[in-house]
């Protein structure tokens, strides 16, 4: 099996994303499992300081390629820094997250390297010398199996799978050459809304709202069982049926056409499940849904539920929650 695995370390305005560290996590896992080796590439501008956090995930290696050119991501870049890190490592296998920048970044990867590759794998594995990956198709309808054959390979993980597991590496620094301009695609400016919210994505726990609120003055309540929990922990989702309303903006939307997310709880809040809304988040480790309507499709891959209308429901729940917290 694979000797030598590389995990893409993103971060933004130099904060590693924790999706990254999972990713790196397995990596590790799975290079212990082989008797092989991991390493990290780090791609940015004035990022070398970020090395010691990597190390401390067990990175024995970290391929820099450092630029004032590669401040902000680029496709084209990105991809030819990180094809050159994986050749320079003598990587095998090309670890990332499953996020809006790794599902952009690794099938380019995969055509630079012409190496196969898996996407949005929620459980990867060995088995004796194969490397076994599971995902999602048909909308989280059912589940396929791979088993990877040929070297290198690459893969995304979808955030959330693993938690991140420090393992104290070497963390030595290997330069890569830092592909120069004209790119075929840059960004050049970001306008991002000012938030300290949890990213919907990374979140442990997330609260999603539908229609099942009846009106968007009722949307406090999905605020306020995601506060209950405490700061930091929980996100706000919402259904599409709701952002298509105007009641939430797209990012906050769970599903299909939206962000998929996998986070330990997903409380469902008046949604009643649609085929979109489960392909987002049915990977989640537990569903609770509460909804009055007792044949609700979201019940069907919930592992507990409540028949009842939420505006009844939830604030017992939040007191409950809070109370239990306090405790």
């Amino acid at each position: 099996m694979s000797k030598i695995w590389l995990a893409f370390i993103e971060q933004r305005e130099g904060k590693i994303k924790k999706a990254s560290l999972e990713a790196l996590t397995l990596a590790k896992n799975l290079a212990t499992q082989a008797g092989g080796t991991v390493h990290a590439a780090l791609i940015g501008d004035s990022v070398q300081g970020l090395s010691s956090e990597i190390a401390g995930y067990g990175a024995e290696k970290i391929f820099l390629a450092e630029s004032p050119d590669l401040a902000l991501y680029s496709g084209d870049a990105y991809s030819k820094a990180l094809a050159q890190a994986a050749k320079d490592s003598g990587a095998e296998v090309v670890i990332a997250s499953h996020t809006a920048m790794g599902k952009d970044l690794l099938p380019r990867v995969a055509s630079l390297l012409e190496a196969g590759m898996v996407s949005d794998a929620t459980q990867v594995e060995l088995q004796g010398e194969d490397l076994i990956a599971t995902k999602p198709v048909y909308a989280g309808k059912a589940y396929k199996t791979l088993k990877v054959s040929g070297q290198p390979f690459c893969l995304t993980l979808r955030p959330n799978t693993l938690p991140p597991q420090e393992s104290a590496g070497e963390g030595t620094i290997v330069t890569v050459e830092a592909p120069a301009k004209p790119f075929l695609d840059w960004v050049k400016e970001i306008l991002a809304a000012s938030t300290d919210k949890t990213p919907l994505q990374e979140a442990a726990i997330v609260v999603s709202g539908g229609r099942g609120l009846k009106d968007p003055e009722n949307w406090k309540l999905v605020e306020g069982l995601a506060e209950a929990f405490g700061p930091g922990v929980a996100a706000v989702g919402a259904s599409r049926a709701v952002v298509d309303a105007g009641w939430r903006p797209h990012s906050e939307q769970v599903g299909q056409t939206g962000k998929v997310v996998s986070p330990t709880l997903y409380i469902a809040l008046g949604i009643s499940g649609a085929i979109q809304h489960l392909a987002g988040m049915s990977t989640s480790k537990y569903i609770v849904a509460i909804n009055k309507d007792p044949d609700a499709p979201i019940f069907k891959v919930a592992n507990y539920g409540i028949v009842g209308d939420v505006l009844e429901v939830v604030p017992s729940l939040i007191e409950a929650i809070k109370a239990a917290r306090e405790a």
